[in-house]
């Protein structure tokens, strides 16, 4: 079954453009020129993935992208920006407000069909990974949900799509030290280009993720090292 992908995007030359290399790619692309008509898409069909255009009148992707990340029936879609933006701050913005990757204008329909293969490969072996439990959080692989454990029973805890890969990744290799590049090696995968930075942004938002549970402990800084993440969390 093809993968269908919500472009949001206001200018329709490039909208077309997209749609072009989306079929030429064998996905299912359908359109959207603003917030409103992006929400009427994903009402209709969630997608499996969503390219989103940082400039949209009204309500900027930006904007929507948190959005999205806090509303249950879009939380785990991956985002891909569409920006001509290339400033580090304004990627890292981005990134910080949910967004998986990145596509600076002008792009090639060849680098995009890349980033959106790497994207649902990402996502596809995350529903592959099995359960696993450490200290207080436990991942139900087949439900694809993180808990963590209190004393009135199970929490769920709401989390994205890239911090899930990420605690996934821990919690089958804790108390070990990683350094950022084994992190992007591990987690977003060797083939994909991604800062360093990137790292730095995502363990941030597990941290948050975390804390509202206690547990943003267990993500540990080691000084001029990396990271690692453990059973007993740092107070």
């Amino acid at each position: 079954m093809q993968k269908r992908i919500l472009i949001v995007e206001d200018e329709p030359a490039i909208r077309d453009m997209v749609a072009f290399a989306l079929r030429k790619g064998d996905y299912d692309p359908i359109h959207a020129g603003d917030a409103r008509e992006a929400q009427s898409a994903i009402a209709d069909r969630v997608p499996d993935l969503i390219l989103l255009d940082w400039m949209l009148p009204g309500t900027s992707g930006l904007e929507l992208a948190r959005r999205w990340r806090k509303e249950s029936l879009t939380r785990e879609v991956p985002i891909i920006m569409l920006t001509a933006r290339g400033e580090e701050n304004d990627r890292v913005g981005g990134l910080e407000a949910g967004v998986d990757d990145y596509v600076v204008k002008p792009f090639s329909a060849r680098e995009l069909l890349a980033r959106i293969r790497a994207v649902l490969r990402r996502s596809r072996e995350d529903d592959e990974d099995g359960s696993v439990g450490v200290g207080s959080l436990r991942i139900d692989g087949a439900a694809h949900r993180v808990f963590a454990n209190a004393e009135s029973g199970d929490q769920p805890v709401q989390i994205g799509p890239t911090e899930y890969r990420l605690l996934h990744f821990f919690m089958t290799h804790p108390e070990r030290v990683y350094s950022r590049t084994q992190l992007l090696d591990h987690v977003w995968g060797g083939s994909v280009y991604v800062e360093e930075r990137t790292v730095d942004v995502h363990i941030r938002r597990l941290r948050k993720t975390l804390e509202p549970h206690l547990l943003d402990g267990m993500v540990q800084t080691v000084r001029g090292a990396g990271y690692r993440f453990s059973a007993s969390p740092e107070v």
